[in-house]
């Protein structure tokens, strides 16, 4: 032990040449000392020598890389072993026998000791403008499991994710930008436990800048970070969704693993009860200094040793919260606004809690893009044909600036989306009418209600031709109203296979084929596969020049006509009785001029079409009545099938 070599800040475990420091802030009564693991599974007990407010720290000489430690604390009779909340590797995979014992504890909390260096190949950041995003929603271990075209000895690891079939698929969509669901180590709630079942999504975190081993062959850091400068070797960015909202310990009565054995007031307090605005059982005190410390720390770790492109917040209201009041003003968010390491990144916000107040979309600073369930719901609704929507989905497409003006584009464009991994995937929007969530073993109960969904005649699978052309005509309705509308489109991997939950629209437990990504396609769900590469090619093609001539200043500029089949401008009226309208969007030195037709109704409609100042016809770039994108040009009208969208280009 050496004394003089020993510092307070990093927090955790910082290897030097000589040896670790380890570092912790710790205000609780229990007593804390440091626990070091032989390679036999020993261990030996270190007191903390030094002192700097609330720190406890000490330096120990000749650690090296992959040594086991933890932190104990004697609580009453027992001797708990802390999981340290700066680990950046654990030793063994989270799991516990209900109920925890502290005997579990001493296996269970036990970090290891990382060197942060790696090999980036001078591998540069993607860097891709907001307006070209695509994002894409997976799971690292569903997403190539089942894909036989990737290396059997990496399917449903972070490597697999780096693998040469895995990143041509990636390319071949068009995808820029691959969102994972939490990767940070995840402890399954004791419910499940008891099931024999596992949080699959990993909203539970009991580490936050701990890769989960779950999804490693040998070394976690080392495989996520090789998984990152590949993806980002061909342009692609990586996006964790990360969850500071709650964490594993649960409520009053739950497990101890850290936080909750070396400071009490991590968590916010009602009259002595933790405060549950997540549904988890409590809820982190980001007015707490340690706790802010905690989540600014970690979230610079993954950006500066990880090289992550940005972050989506799990419900994010909780971030800005004081108790039951929101404010964008909160100290969490000025934190982020003035840290140059986390200006230059992505902030997606989950923008709601359950919490009093929590609904707060339209309301995160600049900067902050926030995922738009009002465009999922309308847009689920517009399709299913439900009526007085026309006015709903016309705000949704030009990017719901009825919450967010476009003044504040690109850098606060909203996320719009279709489906989420909560929820029914695309295919299952068009095959269920009613959830089926009886394998997670809930009678049930559990999954939203309010699915906005259709079976068009059969629920779940069917052979029916005319129901199978029906179901991929609405599908290609939907995404293709989210890639032709004015914000950052987000798309559930699994929708790409036509992947199909069997009606479970909360398989948040389902480590299994439900959430597995199916890659053996029928005819159909390839001929989809294809389109929606083509589509999305379009959007970057023929959108995204008119969304960076809409934002900021530059947008007075730019005209928008809505019209009528007839080739009318859209009356007051108009809103509330018509089934169709055209939109033309204009950048106004002619650059670019596009047409978005839609058809709601169940017959064809008849277009006039506008007439261009600048060009002499139009170019049809794609219309959902058909599985694929042909070329057709039209002067003067056009007739859109029923229940149709079709997207011009001024030629």
């Amino acid at each position: 032990m050496n004394t003089h070599h020993a510092f307070p800040y990093p927090l955790g475990a910082t290897l030097t040449p000589g040896g670790c420091n380890f570092s912790v802030h710790h205000s609780s009564s229990f007593p804390l000392s440091l626990i070091i693991f032989n390679e036999d599974g020993t261990h030996k007990e270190h007191p903390f020598t030094e002192e700097y407010g609330s720190i406890k720290y000490t330096f120990i000489d000749n650690i090296t890389k992959d040594t086991a430690y933890g932190f104990k604390i004697i609580q009453g009779k027992e001797e708990l072993l802390l999981l340290d909340p700066y680990s950046k590797a654990l030793k063994h995979t989270p799991h516990y026998n209900v109920p925890y014992t502290a005997e579990q504890s001493w296996t269970l909390a036990q970090s290891l000791v990382v060197d942060d260096s790696f090999d980036w190949q001078d591998t540069s950041r993607p860097k891709v403008p907001r307006s070209e995003t695509i994002l894409l929603e997976t799971h690292v271990k569903g997403f190539t499991l089942l894909n036989s075209k990737v290396d059997e000895k990496v399917r449903g690891t972070y490597l697999g994710l780096a693998d040469p079939a895995n990143i041509a698929h990636l390319k071949h969509q068009g995808i820029t930008s691959v969102q994972l669901l939490p990767v940070a180590a995840c402890m399954h709630e004791p419910h499940l436990l008891e099931m024999n079942m596992v949080n699959y999504w990993g909203y539970n975190p009991i580490s936050f800048m701990a890769p989960d081993p779950r999804y490693a062959r040998n070394d976690a850091v080392t495989e996520l970070k090789t998984a990152i400068r590949e993806l980002h070797k061909n342009n692609i960015e990586v996006i964790l969704d990360v969850v500071y909202n709650h964490t594993a310990e649960g409520g009053d009565g739950g497990v101890t693993f850290n936080l909750k054995g070396l400071d009490q007031d991590y968590y916010l307090h009602h009259h002595g009860n933790y405060t549950n605005y997540t549904g988890c059982g409590n809820t982190l005190d980001i007015t707490h200094q340690p706790t802010l410390n905690l989540v600014m720390d970690t979230l610079r770790y993954w950006v500066e040793q990880y090289h992550i492109d940005g972050f989506r917040f799990d419900l994010a209201a909780t971030l800005g919260r004081v108790y039951d009041q929101f404010s964008p003003n909160n100290a969490f968010f000025k934190a982020v606004a003035q840290d140059p390491t986390l200006q230059k990144i992505k902030l997606i916000a989950e923008p709601w809690d359950i919490g009093p107040n929590g609904y707060q979309v339209g309301e995160f600073p600049d900067g902050w893009s926030e995922c738009s369930d009002k465009f999922r719901d309308t847009t689920k609704s517009f399709w299913r044909g439900e009526q007085n929507y026309l006015k709903s989905i016309a705000t949704r497409i030009m990017g719901s600036r009825d919450l967010v003006s476009a003044s504040r584009w690109p850098h606060k464009l909203p996320v719009n989306y279709v489906s989420y991994h909560d929820g029914f995937t695309l295919q299952d929007l068009v095959s269920y009418k009613e959830r089926h969530n009886h394998a997670n073993g809930e009678d049930n109960r559990d999954g939203h209600g309010d699915n906005r969904s259709d079976n068009y005649g059969v629920e779940g699978e069917t052979t029916n031709p005319r129901i199978i052309a029906l179901r991929e005509k609405q599908k290609r309705n939907m995404i293709t109203t989210l890639l032709f509308s004015f914000g950052i489109p987000h798309l559930l991997a699994a929708d790409a296979c036509s992947h199909t939950q069997k009606g479970n629209n909360n398989a948040y437990c389902q480590d299994s084929d439900i959430s597995w990504v199916n890659w053996k396609l029928d005819k159909h769900a390839d001929e989809f596969k294809v389109w929606l590469a083509d589509i999305i090619q379009a959007r970057q093609t023929h959108m995204v020049p008119m969304i960076n001539a809409f934002s900021g200043s530059k947008r007075t500029k730019q005209k928008v006509n809505w019209y009528t089949p007839e080739g009318n401008n859209m009356a007051h009226g108009d809103w509330h009785r018509a089934e169709a309208l055209c939109l033309h969007l204009n950048i106004y030195d002619g650059e670019k001029e596009l047409l978005i037709m839609i058809n709601q109704s169940n017959v064809p409609t008849r277009f006039e079409l506008p007439k261009s100042q600048h060009y002499n016809r139009w170019a049809l770039v794609c219309n959902t009545q058909y599985s694929t994108i042909e070329s057709k040009h039209v002067t003067f009208d056009y007739s859109l099938s029923a229940l149709s969208i079709a997207i011009f280009n001024a030629e």
